[in-house]
């Protein structure tokens, strides 16, 4: 197997790996969101706020993992207001319980801290949640959400 960053022409792998798991997490696929993604992957590679990882098993993408780094205002317990959001992590099925999220995860946070970012945070899938708590991460009262679309 193979770890490496995404460059753009990965783009149709990863767009095929972000529906797969959009699924996998029970969202339902009833848009077409191709255009979306290309452009998101696109653009966020190109101005480097998205470092993804995948990970290749004879040429074919099997899994992968990202971060998006964001800039906030500085504040007392982070200097640099820089944040890493961990997202787009997937691993096929049949690669499942072989350490491949946990390598990834352990890339992403050495990636995070060669960045000078001390501070990241992730939304959990089910299945991902027992994997980041393994690394320390802590349910916080800190993230709300408000979903604009509801009433569209």
């Amino acid at each position: 197997m193979n770890i490496r960053k995404a460059t753009e022409a990965d783009i149709d792998s990863l767009v095929a790996l972000r529906k797969i798991q959009l699924v996998d997490e029970g969202i339902s696929p009833d848009k077409d969101i191709d255009t979306e993604l290309y452009e998101f992957f696109t653009n966020k590679l190109k101005d480097n706020s998205l470092i993804q990882l995948v990970v290749e098993d004879q040429d074919k993408m099997i899994a992968c993992g990202a971060i998006m780094i964001y800039d906030f205002p500085p504040s007392y317990t982070n200097q640099t207001g820089k944040k890493a959001y961990i997202t787009n992590m997937y691993t096929a099925d049949s690669y499942r319980g072989k350490g491949i999220a946990s390598k990834l995860l352990n890339m992403l946070i050495d990636e995070t801290k060669q960045q000078g970012i001390s501070k990241m945070w992730l939304g959990a899938s089910q299945l991902g949640r027992p994997i980041y708590q393994k690394f320390g991460f802590k349910d916080s009262d800190e993230w709300m959400e408000l979903d604009l679309q509801q009433d569209l």
